[in-house]
């Protein structure tokens, strides 16, 4: 049976394969034209799907590697004024040491307080760092206020105890500033555990005692009590000695320490309740001394006792004695300030190490999330352009073929 087509049918046929061919090159042309293989959801919903899982996790890194950089750049800009604080606060103990020479007259030192007032002046400058973008490194939450404002007595800390902190990583957050009170009034007094001091009336009394910073002599018997100790002085009469005694009073309880007083010989050690130091010299007849609990203390206030003491006479024994009592204590608040800064230096330091890592972990993450994508999307040119060229040749030939048929008729052979 011969099955006769209809010239209607055949240019329909025609005309049908031709678009569809036309169709299918024109896809094929936008591939190599965009470079992506998928041109809508339809062409592979489950490549697409996860495409937009893959791009939003890419987004998600590229904003983890700003916040990184940001974190990086505050870190560094502490970095540089704890660095600074360091080197100031040596420079401070220097003049400090230099201020306790004998040989320094009360001008001498008044000198040396004046240069100790330009330091504390750096020193506050630094505290109140700016942060780069309109705020301020050591001013906790309250970015936007000054953290420390002068004093008679040193400084005022305006900020809070705050930390900001943005998160670098998908699971991880990093503090990126630290409060201007734990850096520079987080800071033990004495040897941190106890610091003793000279009573003020010592200097009018004449007494030329000297206390050390002293040190634990056992743990376990440490009471964190406030003692006193007095001294008592029996002139030399005929024949004997003028002889130097003290008593040691436990001023929390009220209670004496020494039952009897106790002879006094310079730079003997002197130990109860668990405390041991020693005083030199040869304190007068009522003179005093103080043990009491470490606190905390702000390096201003250290730095501004280092003035206000050198700005005292400093002539005679008890001027000395009243000089190096002061001197000592503050020297060792520089020092347990300095280590306080070198502690919070080496924990920014660590932070900054641990954004290293993020960051290298980061650029690895984000190459994997382009291989994904490319993987996903991209077009293999290769194989488009191979199969452009095909589809082509195909549609060359099939319009070829239809002009051919399209031109048969009957009507071509009657005459």
């Amino acid at each position: 049976m011969v099955m006769r087509i209809s010239t209607k049918t055949i240019f329909d046929l025609g005309t049908t394969q031709i678009g569809s061919m036309q169709a299918a090159m024109s896809k094929t042309q936008q591939q190599l034209s965009t470079g992506k293989k998928n041109l809508s959801a339809a062409d592979d919903p489950i490549a697409t799907a996860r495409a937009v899982e893959v791009t939003q996790s890419q987004s998600l890194n590229t904003q983890l590697a700003t916040n990184r950089s940001n974190a990086n750049g505050v870190l560094s800009i502490e970095t540089t004024a704890l660095a600074s604080t360091t080197a100031l606060l040596q420079d401070i103990k220097d003049l400090a040491v230099k201020a306790g020479n004998g040989s320094y007259t009360d001008a001498d030192r008044q000198s040396v307080a004046t240069e100790l007032s330009g330091r504390l002046a750096d020193l506050m400058g630094i505290a109140n760092t700016a942060d780069g973008v309109g705020g301020y490194v050591f001013s906790g939450y309250k970015s936007t206020t000054l953290p420390f404002t002068k004093t008679a007595s040193g400084a005022d800390y305006q900020g809070d105890q705050g930390q900001r902190s943005l998160q670098v990583g998908s699971t991880r957050t990093v503090p990126i500033t630290d409060s201007g009170s734990s850096v520079f009034e987080n800071n033990a007094t004495g040897n941190g555990t106890f610091v003793t001091t000279a009573d003020a009336g010592n200097f009018d009394r004449g007494g030329s005692g000297i206390i050390s910073v002293g040190s634990v002599k056992d743990a376990t018997q440490l009471t964190g009590h406030n003692y006193s100790i007095a001294f008592q002085v029996v002139p030399a009469s005929s024949g004997t000695p003028a002889q130097t005694t003290y008593t040691v009073t436990d001023n929390t309880t009220g209670q004496p320490v020494t039952t009897d007083p106790q002879p006094y010989v310079s730079g003997q050690n002197i130990t109860f309740d668990g405390v041991q130091f020693d005083i030199q010299g040869a304190p007068a007849d009522g003179d005093s001394f103080n043990v009491q609990p470490s606190t905390k203390q702000s390096i201003f206030t250290t730095v501004q006792g280092f003035i206000d003491a050198l700005n005292q006479t400093g002539s005679g024994d008890s001027g000395q004695a009243r000089l190096n009592n002061l001197l000592n204590q503050l020297q060792v608040n520089i020092d347990n300030a300095s280590e306080n800064v070198l502690s919070v230096q080496a924990e920014v330091g660590s932070r900054m190490k641990e954004l290293d890592y993020l960051d290298s972990a980061g650029d690895d993450l984000g190459l994997q999330y382009s291989t994904t994508l490319s993987n996903l999307q991209d077009v293999d040119y290769t194989s488009a352009i191979s199969l452009f060229t095909q589809q082509q040749t195909t549609l060359t030939a099939a319009q070829k073929t239809f002009t051919t048929m399209s031109s048969l008729s009957l009507f071509n052979y009657i005459s």
